[in-house]
């Protein structure tokens, strides 16, 4: 386990997989945490990478923000933090980042002030763009939102839930991976490991869409790094239009499509998005 200090002195919580030389740090989805990145994170070991997988600020074990601060802008601050951090060992890292992880990342390299270094030498979009389906959004927060506050009355209950919302995806014969998103409160109920005050507090991501899709669209025309996107052939969350419209702001960038993939591409199709990925940073990055 690694530790890093954010952007207002919160503590983020990460794993390590591998020791190379090149660092990839991985930038889960809202509503996730670090564990699931690990078997991306365990490929990229395996390929002679070192894989950072942290669990962004009111997620998993990271401290919740003390001043409910879960805008975009926040998250962008953490990323770049970390980033900055890791600069001082060795090479800056690339950051491969999953929707809220995507627009950290995006956001922390366009938020970089003129002449100062960049916090990521590389970047992989996760089925995220400046453009977000706003249907796709209302469906992914009304998952999260549905037992935020009752929880579950046992891990079973909550592998229905997600069974239900993700039909398509093979269940899995353990739930221990599902139990490192749940946690279990005092009133013996199971409730998801991230602060609820991301969705509907007074700085949630739903704070300010617009200045940030604005902001997010001047990140992608000013991108100086190599870059990737990975779209989930059946994305509730990134139409083929909005790909092609980010890919029009940075026409350097380079894309896949992964067929039969909805928005959480890795945990939908692993093998091949972790494929895509390390062709891409043995090519441009390695």
């Amino acid at each position: 386990m690694i530790a890093f200090e954010g952007a207002i002195g919160n503590r983020l919580v990460g794993s390590v997989f591998g020791e190379g030389v090149h660092t990839a740090l991985l930038l889960h989805g809202g509503g996730q945490t670090r564990h699931a990145w690990e078997g991306t994170a365990t490929r990229l070991a395996s390929e002679g990478w070192r894989a950072i997988c942290l669990d962004q600020r009111g997620h998993g074990d990271s401290d919740r923000a003390a001043d409910a601060g879960y805008t975009f802008l926040d998250y962008a601050a953490d990323a770049a933090a970390v980033g900055r951090a890791l600069s001082t060992e060795g090479p800056p890292p690339v950051a491969i980042g999953a929707s809220l992880g995507g627009i950290a990342a995006l956001l922390a390299l366009g938020e970089t002030p003129a002449g100062a270094p960049l916090p990521f030498r590389g970047l992989v979009l996760v089925d995220i763009v400046p453009q977000m389906d706003p249907r796709g959004v209302d469906k992914i927060q009304g998952f999260m939102r549905a037992h935020a506050a009752e929880g579950f009355a046992s891990i079973e209950d909550a592998a229905e839930a997600v069974a239900a919302y993700l039909p398509h995806r093979p269940r899995p014969r353990s739930l221990d991976g599902l139990r490192k998103n749940l946690r279990a409160d005092a009133d013996g109920r199971w409730r998801w490991h991230w602060d609820p005050r991301f969705l509907d507090g007074p700085r949630s991501v739903n704070v300010d869409w617009e200045l940030a899709e604005e902001r997010l669209r001047h990140a992608a025309r000013t991108l100086a790094v190599p870059t990737l996107l990975v779209r989930g052939g059946s994305s509730e969350l990134v139409t083929p239009e909005a790909a092609r419209d980010f890919l029009a702001m940075a026409p350097d960038a380079e894309f896949v499509d992964v067929q039969e993939a909805r928005h959480m591409v890795a945990g939908d199709k692993n093998d091949v998005f972790a494929d895509a990925v390390v062709d891409f940073l043995q090519r441009r990055l390695g």
